[in-house]
């Protein structure tokens, strides 16, 4: 088979790494860059050594597939031209911004039997597909996800920036509809929400509450999963992966604490040796964006669908959107004002605490 002549539209940091990494797929030659902007055309050039254009619309005729990694706000346009001209596509999560273009993009795709395949990259970490059987029947999650502020993808907020990742995550887990959502988020120095949480609860009895931040001090990026099967708790960044795998009689609802020990509160170290065995699973470095580029090229050249094809981008980005919602609607007092509803939001000062402010004043005095 010959060889896939591929692109990367988009020439910052993550098109940038793509751009190094398709040298270590087989398969594949990068055949150009694209990008609007002068200095990181010419830094792909030197470091590449391709030609790169101002326009993507140049490279249609040279390409079989191109890697998306432009703003989020032009990714529907991207794609919707690359697919009609019958490429092969992977975009950088998410998919797009507005549900209506994703449905529209993957079942585009899915007509003109062409690859589509969103970069949710968690799906790729060794922490998460070593998961095994307790992926399987999850009933509850608990995610954090949390960065310094980046500086860069500000034309989305949190949500779509960060919390995505956890929110493809968790509907890995089930093809359930979604039965409640309730959200709120707050904007702190950009002009979307920069902390956002939610609550989501399945048709299937799955309950997820997630937290995202892009102003914290510390990154995180952990998820606990609990199931059937036993617990997982995931560190994305480590990465690393812990188990608790339940006995038979914990699972099937015999066993009687009050009949197995005198003392519940002597029963600690008993309960993790007899009853929950912890396991820290061995993991093996993995680059996940290399995983997720070779899975793109087995998609394409087998012909089959890739780990996070467009339907499964298209639902993440329809929750997202769902959230976002719920956050603009989110009234913070029971007798909200307008500019007291949604991320932007002017706290009130309330008038239980003046009191407390009041001795404090008196205090200092």
């Amino acid at each position: 088979m010959s060889q896939l002549r591929i692109a990367v539209i988009g020439a910052g940091h993550l098109g940038r790494i793509h751009a190094k990494l398709l040298g270590s797929v087989d398969g594949v030659k990068l055949v150009g860059i694209s990008d609007p902007f002068e200095q990181a055309r010419a830094t792909a050039s030197e470091l590449y050594q391709v030609p790169t254009h101002t326009d993507y619309r140049d490279l249609i005729p040279e390409i079989d597939a191109a890697i998306i990694a432009a703003p989020t706000d032009s990714h529907a346009k991207i794609t919707r031209d690359l697919l009609k001209a019958g490429k092969h596509v992977f975009v950088e999560k998410p998919l797009t911004i507005d549900r209506s273009d994703a449905t529209q993009l993957a079942a585009l795709a899915g007509a003109k039997q062409l690859t589509l395949q969103v970069g949710h990259v968690e799906r790729f970490n060794p922490a998460f597909t070593a998961l095994g059987d307790l992926a399987v029947d999850v009933k509850y999650v608990e995610a954090v996800r949390a960065s310094r502020f980046p500086g860069r993808c500000l034309d989305v907020g949190v949500v779509m920036d960060l919390m995505i990742h956890d929110l493809d995550l968790v509907l890995s887990f089930t093809d359930a509809p979604i039965r409640w959502i309730s959200a709120s988020g707050i904007s702190v120095v950009s002009g979307h929400e920069d902390i956002a949480e939610t609550r989501i609860e399945f048709e299937c009895g799955m309950v997820a509450n997630l937290k995202a931040s892009r102003v914290s001090p510390e990154a995180a990026r952990q998820m606990q999963v609990f199931g059937s099967n036993g617990f997982a708790e995931i560190d994305f960044g480590q990465p690393s992966l812990s188990l608790i795998k339940p006995s038979r009689d914990l699972t099937d609802r015999t066993f009687d604490l009050d009949e197995q020990a005198d003392s519940p509160l002597g029963y600690a170290d008993e309960l993790f040796t007899d009853k929950l065995s912890a396991e820290t699973i061995e993991l093996s470095p993995r680059n996940a964006i290399l995983d997720e580029l070779h899975d793109f090229v087995i998609s394409i050249q087998s012909g089959t669908a890739p780990t996070v094809d467009g339907v499964a981008g298209a639902r993440a980005v329809d929750i997202a959107q769902r959230i976002l919602e719920s956050v603009e609607e989110r009234k913070w007092y029971s007798n909200a004002k307008t500019s007291e509803i949604g991320p932007h939001a002017f706290p009130r000062q309330r008038v239980e605490n003046a009191p407390q402010r009041s001795f404090g004043i008196r205090r200092a005095a």
